[in-house]
């Protein structure tokens, strides 16, 4: 039974079913949800003079199983918002998974290419505009967002490593809005592989995009300077993530579980982290997801501090840091969703050749496709001579596999020169 109740007489566990206005007017992706953050609270509260709640027969807001049957259909595509749905996930990673996916086979790289390559620059365009924005103390166009995300959910659901192949554009002196674009990337690609659904996708999107959001606040002198940051900067630098969270709870149609992206990408699963200091599963699905790819990207990028090390070194960092600084199952899960060389990898042959991953095989991860570039004996290849390592060996060089991994800018290979063309 609904219950009218004051905005100011809300208490989390409170499960609200309807607002006094239409949802798509606010920041509430989904049509039902239960009250666990503070967040949540003043969000209605901003936005609302009263809301509807499930009653509970003792006459509190619906909770525990109550609520779980009111949010049957809307909540249960709530990215992290569900305790059941995040444990699901969590649990999930554990377990080897059998069956085709929910998103169906990807079609075939080149197929996505074109559209991948706008969808890149719609996002950066769109990173600029909204840094523009929080600068001039302007709200974020939450549309505008909602639909770049959306084409990027679709995009990665069609084919993964189309986009991911733009994580490979990099410049040290973009690296804030490239990054953030880099991020929202590899969050789709990696929400993918977990089998998140497509409204989830989009939540994670655009928290993703928005993660760093806070750093706009931060004076540029602290961000890229190149010797160790005192105590005192330091502290100003996690100020970004309370600043972030901050920006996007005053902005228009931004799902609170995105701004969780924003609020938790620097926490660590055994402690640690900032600014709640909050540790395993309670960091929240999305936030455990946001940890290891914002640390992937950022060790992977060139900045004023360090130079950026290879995709293949930093999965194995990642490895060496599981079920300390980031979620075991999770770091598992990111290196099959990327492959063991993922896409842009410099890479020798056990012939002596060398080339550059452009697809992985998720079914074999081993032997990914890849462009190759210089003979054994120093030769080029012609332009676009393609080995795809799983192919049936009598179409290949028998027995050729990837002897090892090549250092970042091996031989001046520019890994984006070997970006496959759309058709």
């Amino acid at each position: 039974m609904a219950k009218q109740i004051d905005v100011q007489d809300l208490k989390k566990g409170m499960y609200v079913i309807d607002l006094d206005r239409p949802w798509i007017e606010t920041s509430f992706m989904f049509q039902g949800f239960e009250i666990r953050t503070d967040a949540q609270l003043r969000a209605l509260q901003r936005l609302c003079r009263h809301v509807y709640v499930q009653e509970r027969e003792d006459g509190g807001g619906a909770r525990g199983e109550d609520r779980r049957q009111v949010a049957a259909g809307a909540a249960s595509g709530a990215a992290s918002g569900g305790d059941a749905r995040q444990a699901e996930v969590l649990a999930a990673t554990a377990a080897v998974r059998r069956g085709p996916s929910i998103h169906g086979e990807p079609i075939p790289l080149k197929a996505e290419m074109a559209e991948a390559r706008r969808l890149e620059a719609d996002a950066r365009a769109l990173v600029y505009s909204m840094q523009d924005d929080v600068r001039l103390g302007r709200n974020i166009d939450g549309q505008r967002l909602r639909t770049i995300i959306t084409g990027m959910v679709d995009s990665v659901v069609r084919n993964p490593d189309a986009l991911i192949w733009f994580t490979q554009l990099r410049n040290k002196d973009e690296y804030t809005a490239l990054h953030s674009i880099r991020v929202a990337i590899l969050a789709l690609a990696f929400g993918r592989h977990l089998e998140l659904t497509v409204p989830e996708l989009n939540i994670l999107g655009v928290g993703a995009l928005l993660h760093d959001i806070g750093k706009l606040k931060i004076p540029d002198a602290i961000l890229n300077k190149p010797g160790r940051l005192t105590d005192h900067e330091f502290a100003i630098v996690k100020s970004h993530v309370p600043e972030g969270v901050k920006i996007l709870e005053s902005s228009r149609h931004i799902p609170l579980s995105a701004v969780e992206v924003a609020g938790y990408h620097h926490e660590r699963y055994q402690g640690g982290g900032y600014n709640r200091g909050l540790s395993g599963d309670r960091i929240g699905l999305f936030g455990l997801m946001a940890a290891i790819v914002d640390t992937y990207d950022a060790i992977t990028s060139d900045r004023a501090y360090h130079a950026g090390i290879s995709a293949y070194e930093a999965l194995g960092r990642l490895y060496a840091m599981r079920n300390k600084e980031y979620h075991g199952g999770l770091v598992d899960r990111f290196i099959q969703c990327l492959g063991t060389y993922p896409v842009g990898s410099i890479v020798e042959l056990t012939t002596g050749d060398v080339g550059v991953v452009i697809a992985v095989n998720r079914q074999r991860y081993l032997r990914p496709t890849v462009a190759l570039v210089r003979r054994a004996n120093g030769a080029a290849f012609p332009p676009e001579t393609v080995l795809d390592l799983a192919a049936d060996r009598a179409q290949t060089v028998p027995g050729v596999e990837i002897r090892r991994v090549l250092p970042v800018g091996a031989y001046d290979i520019q890994v984006a020169d070997y970006m496959p063309r759309g058709t």
